[in-house]
């Protein structure tokens, strides 16, 4: 029976919407695809999700994972690196309000923002 799944990771839905037209499937299929080969790994016995968690929290090294392991923890990773946490959120609304936040325009010229109210 079909039922329909809101998927919040719009990265995900558009990297799912390429492969299927290369792979010749439906969005949904496509999804799927991807969702039985994720648990055909959890399943497998060579995939530990609580070591993933540890090395993914700074706790162990990714020596100590499977090559399956690996291929988790490296897009894990990738996506965790690419979000600013609060600390740097608040360091950066900081510079915003202050007015010290530098950058380059478009000729490379370096140059100054202005102070900002704070968001």
């Amino acid at each position: 029976m079909a039922q329909s799944v809101k998927i919040a990771d719009d990265r995900l839905v558009d990297d799912a919407r390429v492969m299927a037209e290369l792979q010749s499937r439906s969005l949904a299929g496509q999804i799927t695809h991807w969702a039985r080969i994720g648990r055909a790994i959890e399943r497998s016995g060579r995939f530990d999700h609580v070591r993933l968690s540890r090395v993914l929290a700074g706790e162990a090294e990714t020596t100590a994972l499977t090559p399956e392991e690996k291929a988790v923890w490296s897009e894990r990773f990738l996506v965790k690196m690419s979000e600013p946490g609060p600390a740097e959120e608040a360091f950066f609304t900081e510079l915003r309000v202050s007015g010290k936040a530098v950058g380059l325009d478009a000729s490379g010229k370096l140059i100054a923002a202005e102070a900002q109210a704070e968001e």
